[in-house]
Parts: C-alpha cells; sequence; structure tokens
C-alpha cells in the first residue's frame, strides 16, 4: 500500500465522518434536501472524475476535463455551505472535516498532473486514450468509495427526502 492509498482513504473516511456528522446536527430538519443534493451532485463530479481516471491514460486533455470537475466540486462545496451556514450548527470538528475534503480532490488533481510535466512523460498518441486501470485499481478506487461516500451519501438524502414527504403531509396523516 503506498501513501497514495492511504491518502484516499483517509479523504473517504473524512466523508463518512461528515455524514455521520450531518447525522448529529439533523441535517433533515435544517437545511435538508437543497444540501443533501449538493452532496449528492459533489459524490457524482468526483466519482465521474475516479472513472474517468481509471479509464483513460494521462494526457493533458485528460487533466483539464478533471481540473473543471474539480472545480465544479470545489463550487457546490461554496454552495453547500452557504445552505448549511445559517440553517444548522457546523461544530469546528465538522469544519475540520471539511478542510480534508475541500483539500484532497486538489491533491489528487496535482499528483494526476505532475507526472504530465516530466521530460520523461510520452503523451498518449490522442487526447483521450482508453488505456483501463487495472482491476485491483478499479476495486481499491470504487469500493471504499461506495461504502464509504456513496452510500452514506445516498442515505442522508433518502432521510432528508422521508422527513420533507412528512414535512408537506397534512397533520391529520403523519
Amino acid at each position: 500500500m503506498t501513501v497514495w492509498h492511504v491518502l484516499y482513504l483517509v479523504w473517504l473516511i473524512a466523508g463518512a465522518a461528515d455524514f455521520l456528522l450531518h447525522r448529529r446536527s439533523h441535517i433533515e430538519a435544517t437545511s435538508g434536501l437543497r444540501e443533501s443534493s449538493l452532496h449528492l451532485l459533489q459524490i457524482a463530479l468526483l466519482g465521474t472524475a475516479t472513472v474517468l481516471w481509471l479509464l483513460f491514460a494521462d494526457t493533458p486533455a485528460l487533466w483539464f476535463v478533471l481540473l473543471a470537475m474539480t472545480c465544479l466540486h470545489a463550487l457546490a462545496g461554496y454552495w453547500d455551505t452557504r445552505i448549511a451556514y445559517p440553517t444548522r450548527d457546523i461544530i469546528p470538528l465538522e469544519q475540520h472535516v471539511h478542510s480534508i475534503l475541500d483539500l484532497a480532490p486538489w491533491i489528487a488533481l496535482g499528483a494526476i498532473g505532475f507526472p504530465l510535466l516530466s521530460p520523461h512523460h510520452v503523451p498518449a498518441a490522442a487526447a483521450f486514450t482508453v488505456s483501463p486501470a487495472p482491476l485491483a485499481t478499479w476495486a481499491f478506487a470504487l469500493v471504499p468509495g461506495l461504502l464509504l461516500s456513496v452510500m452514506p451519501g445516498v442515505y442522508e438524502y433518502h432521510r432528508c427526502r422521508r422527513w420533507a414527504a412528512r414535512a408537506q403531509a397534512p397533520h391529520d396523516q403523519r
């Protein structure tokens, strides 16, 4: 296991911790679906970026696509915080967890892009060349991501939808 594997797991564990902190602050009763939807958007952006990285050869074109997705993730994160801040208490621990979640995609982007600057880097023949990573890499990237990020995010969204539906139901049907 390399330092990159460990950092990836730390990032995913921070994401899982963030969902636990959202549950502790009763996100479903505060910022609810608006914030939870942005969490799913952030997961979708970086999940898609991860699949692209696993599927294609490292090229400047791929790097720029990943840069765009990382920027969109950062904007969604900012929007997420703008929604959450006035409606629920964001304790210091959650703020520190957010620091990891905000910084990790940029570190990964740098790690992907740095080898492209090497004079020994041989560019692929095309801007996007299919060059799938080994199956073990796919499994290491996707299985923990599904368990520590996607599943908690979907569960949080489901809780928020249930809460919103109950809040909109007539009083005698609750």
